[in-house]
Parts: C-alpha cells; structure tokens; sequence
C-alpha cells in the first residue's frame, strides 16, 4: 500500500473512515509511483463503491455492490482508492500472491462480473523515491522483499 501524501501520517482507521462512500478504481499495469501521480498508462477494469462504513467489524471491505461487471480485459494488478470527496488515499497492490486485494479470479474479462475477496490496510506504507538517470527512471521502494525493492522505466 502506498499513501497519497495527504494521508501520510494517517491511522488505519482514518485511512477506512476517509474510504466510505468513496471509490475503488482497479488497474492492470502502469501503476505510477506514487498516489500523488496521474495515471498515465492504463486502463480501469473495474470500478467499485465503498459502503458507509467501508468496513465490516472484521475488517472486511464493505462494498455498494461486489462483485462488479468488468469494463476492459485484462490482469488485475493494482487498485486507487478514492475518499467520497474524489481525493486519493492510496494505491494497492492486487491480484494473486502476496497482493494487497484478492479477487475471485486472476484476470478481468469485459461483460463478466469480478468479485473482491479482501482488501488489506497494512502499515506503515511502503513508501517510494525515484530519480531520473541516463537510462530512465529508477524507483526505489521501502519494502523488504528484493523482488519490489527497485524498478526501471525508460
């Protein structure tokens, strides 16, 4: 999970009041490194909305409508959350493994409905620098596992 900068400092359960009533915008690929950047190179696959609260007692994503019919094919692969106001709160990971959301399966197909399973708020964030180089820009990440720690776009 990655927090927009206005959210930086905030608690878990700042982080689900901000979320209720607000949105949850999925992507395949192209995710910025940072909430604080546009999205530039994908496109949404789905889209869901938060219930008032966003959350069950146990911590279980709480939705309008789940599942939701997808938009456009593809790999679900990270997720922007929005408050009820459309300001960011954060980006998660999504998809199999050790990803942030979980769905009830691995890719998106248009016309067809995906359902979201979990969506986990672990803090801290993960936080992320970069800098431009003679090759593209590098990102660093806070994370632990060295897998995710640096990536290169040209």
């Amino acid at each position: 999970m990655r927090l927009a900068e206005a959210y930086a400092s905030a608690s878990v359960e700042q982080i689900e009041a901000a979320l209720a009533g607000g949105r949850l915008v999925v992507y395949s690929v192209g995710r910025p490194p940072s909430p604080d950047h546009k999205v530039t190179r994908s496109s949404v696959l789905v889209e869901y909305t938060f219930a008032s609260p966003a959350f069950d007692d146990a911590k279980n994503p709480a939705f309008a409508e789940n599942p939701v019919v997808v938009q456009h094919v593809g790999t679900p692969g990270w997720a922007r959350a929005f408050s009820a106001e459309g300001s960011v709160v954060a980006d998660f990971s999504a998809g199999p493994g050790a990803a942030e959301i979980k769905f009830d399966n691995i890719s998106a197909t248009a016309g067809f409905p995906l359902k979201a399973l979990s969506l986990q708020i672990s803090l801290p964030a993960e936080t992320v620098t970069y800098e431009k180089t003679e090759f593209g820009h590098v990102y660093l990440t806070g994370l632990e596992n060295a897998h995710r720690k640096l990536s290169v776009r040209g």
